[in-house]
């Protein structure tokens, strides 16, 4: 389980200081798909950039299984798989083949299990005909296909997405939900956030809704469902945030 407690995080923007992140507490449950909804400016990105190790809050803590996750910050990027919206990752002048290996290596993966599970992606992500091609060629459709597949490489027991079918086109979009109905079944920690509601009503069992800074709704979609008398999540979510509705 991964618990956030009483954190926030502020940013200096010129004279201004935003605060993305307002004193958020919430759980997200070992083994389900939580989905992360907000308009832009919500902070989710920053939650996310959190949750990964990636900046450290301003307060509060966030751990792992009772682990903080910034006393072992190794530890828990090597159980992590995270892909944020057009920060591909890749290096352009690597071919697609060239970017999944070097990441394989960096995660310190046997190049036996590199080559199957390179072969593996190619394959259900439609990526075979150009794995031997450079990266900076491809379009932003493919660019995020290998991007995706970069974020899978090492098998992770979470993975954490912004956005991440920006720039797919319809199969490719499928052929990622299919990869979310995978993890669940294999009992992964999925988190990802999107602005189509669609995604999160067929793809998750939890939701954390935010606004400026703040968590509006967290729990059960049919939780949330049941109390509301809606499955409409595009009111639900405007609902909660005139409502002026806090978890806290």
């Amino acid at each position: 389980m991964i618990q956030v407690a009483h954190v926030s995080k502020q940013f200096k923007d010129k004279k201004q200081v935003i605060k993305a992140v307002d004193y958020v507490s919430l759980q997200i449950r070992k083994g389900h798909v939580t989905g992360l909804i907000g308009e832009n400016g919500a902070g989710k990105t920053t939650l996310l950039r959190m949750l990964c190790t990636l900046i450290e809050p301003d307060e509060g803590t966030i751990s792992i299984d009772g682990e903080n996750i910034f006393h072992h910050k190794e530890k828990v990027r090597r159980r992590l798989g995270v892909l944020f919206g057009s920060e591909t990752g890749l290096y352009n002048r690597l071919t697609a083949k060239e970017n999944l290996e070097y990441f394989g290596n960096l995660y310190g993966m046997t190049q036996h299990d590199i080559k199957n599970r390179i072969e593996t992606l190619a394959k259900r992500f439609g990526m075979r005909k150009y794995m031997d091609r450079k990266v900076e060629g491809f379009s932003k459709g493919m660019k995020q296909k290998v991007a995706i597949a970069r974020t899978l490489i090492h098998d992770p027991d979470i993975i954490l997405f912004d956005e991440p079918t920006t720039g797919l086109d319809i199969t490719s979009s499928n052929i990622f939900r299919e990869f979310i109905y995978q993890f669940k079944s294999a009992g992964k920690t999925i988190v990802f956030s999107t602005h189509i509601m669609d995604e999160i009503a067929h793809l998750c069992e939890d939701v954390i809704m935010m606004h400026k800074g703040q968590i509006v709704y967290e729990g059960g979609l049919e939780e949330l469902y049941e109390a509301e008398n809606s499955r409409d999540l595009n009111y639900l979510f405007t609902s909660k945030v005139v409502r002026g509705d806090l978890y806290v």
